[in-house]
Parts: structure tokens; sequence; C-alpha cells
């Protein structure tokens, strides 16, 4: 093993790769503008390689590790300019870890990718309290969180994080810039925390684009079927074609289905 990565000890089961790469971990940072004012809550700082370059540039800086090797580290290198709450991020409880709340929190992290969409789904249900995120992912699945619809890539993913975000994809990121190298492709993405179009239902929603996604290839019409016949919606009464395809939808559009839906007094929870 290369000496310079001898204090790594990478874990398989947590899906542990090191961002090892300074002038990358420099360039995530510079998207965040940081400031005195800002509260930062990381996820995953593993040995730091984000923390060093953030650490006494914002007025509060929170991490979440569950590594006792990378606590141990951080605490030693960092000190009290960073606050650690020892756990799962997916167990994480804003309310109640970070009570009370003062401002909106910017969230950075190199996230494992095993989990990242069960990640996005949690900070999506807390996107009232978020500013915004920068996240390294795989980038595949970041060609699918900021795709288009009529693209092979638009799907579930896209639709509801075109509801709860604005995505962007600021840059890729080679295997090698990590420890140990991961065998795809990663790429960093900015996801701004604001719903473009208000939506009260949200339950409605959710289940109404999983429906659609199920079947992709099949029209409205056929893949919400069950949904129609379950909750006893007259399809004549929506004023959508029913005969498009789902990757046909922008997110709006999906939002108008579902008002629509709505309309016929449908209550999802």
């Amino acid at each position: 093993m290369d000496e310079r990565f001898a204090k790594y000890k990478p874990k398989k089961f947590l899906g542990q790769n090191f961002l090892t790469d300074v002038n990358i971990a420099k360039k995530i940072v510079s998207a965040f503008e940081l400031n005195q004012d800002d509260v930062i809550l990381e996820i995953g700082p593993g040995y730091g390689s984000l923390s060093k370059h953030i650490t006494g540039k914002s007025g509060k800086y929170y991490a979440v590790e569950i590594d006792s090797g990378c606590i141990k580290s951080l605490k030693e290198t960092l000190g009290n300019q960073i606050e650690i709450f020892e756990k799962d991020f997916l167990g994480f409880d804003f309310e109640e870890d970070l009570k009370p709340f003062t401002k909106k929190i910017k969230i950075a992290g190199n996230i494992p990718y095993h989990i990242t969409t069960a990640i996005l789904f949690k900070l999506f249900e807390n996107g009232e309290k978020l500013d915004f995120a920068v996240l390294m992912m795989q980038k595949e699945v970041a060609q699918r969180l900021i795709a288009k619809p009529n693209t092979k890539e638009y799907g579930i993913l896209s639709v509801q994080t075109s509801y709860y975000t604005i995505p962007e994809m600021l840059f890729t990121v080679s295997p090698g810039a990590f420890f140990p190298k991961p065998r795809v492709n990663s790429a960093v993405v900015k996801f701004k925390f604001v719903k473009r179009v208000p939506f009260e239902n949200e339950a409605l929603f959710k289940l109404v684009v999983r429906e659609s996604f199920g079947k992709r290839r099949k029209t409205l019409r056929n893949s919400l079927k069950k949904l129609f016949e379950k909750y006893n919606i007259e399809q004549e009464k929506i004023e959508l074609d029913l005969s498009r395809r789902p990757e046909s939808l922008s997110p709006e559009e999906f939002i108008f289905l579902c008002n629509e839906i709505l309309k016929q007094g449908v209550v999802i929870v």
C-alpha cells in the first residue's frame, strides 16, 4: 500500500472511499462560498479531507460520522472546531440533534454510493431546514438526478430531485482521487433546496411518480390503471393527455396531474 495512505483504514461494509486529492477537496469547499454566519453539516467526514478546509470559515460546523476511528482522528486534529454526532446519518434527527434552528443548514458530503438514494430522500424530507447541499456521488446517479424529460436517464429520481431542489452537476472526479479507488467515476452535485411549484399532498405526488415509472414504457393510462381503480378516479375528468409516457412529463406536469386527481376528492396519507 502507498505509504501516503497508511492512516486510512477503509471499511468496505460502510462503503468508504476516502478523498485524497487536496485540489478536489478545495474545489468542493469553494462551492459553499463560506462565511462566518454559515451552519455546515457534513455527512461522513472520514479522516477530514474536506474538514480541514471548512474549519474556521463557518459559524458552526457539525458532522455525522459512524466510524469510531475516523471520529478519534477528527477530534485529535480539529478539536472543538467541529461537533461530531456519532451515528448513522440515516438515523440522524434534524429536529432533535440540531435544536434550536437559527438559520438554514448547508450540507457537505462524500456520501457512500450504496445508500445515495436513501440519503437524498432524507435530505428532501428535511428540505425546509436546508439551504443547499454539495455532495460527491457516483457519476451515473448524478446524471439521473439532473436528467431532463425525454431522456433515458429521466425517472423517479429526476422528478423528485427537481421537485425539492434545483440540481446542478459541478464537475466530475476520476477514481484516482480516492483511496481505495472506486470502480466508477464520481461527480459533485449541488442541490439548492427550493420548491419551485408548491404542492400540498406530497404523499400523492410520490405515489403517482412511482407508479408512473414502474412501467415507464407504457402510457400513463396503463401504468396508473390500478391506482385509478383503487381510488375510483375517473380518467375522463383528468385534463392531461394520458396517452403520453411518463418520461415525457416535466415535474410541473406531474404536479398538475396530481392536482387533477385531488379535484376528485382523493385522499392519500
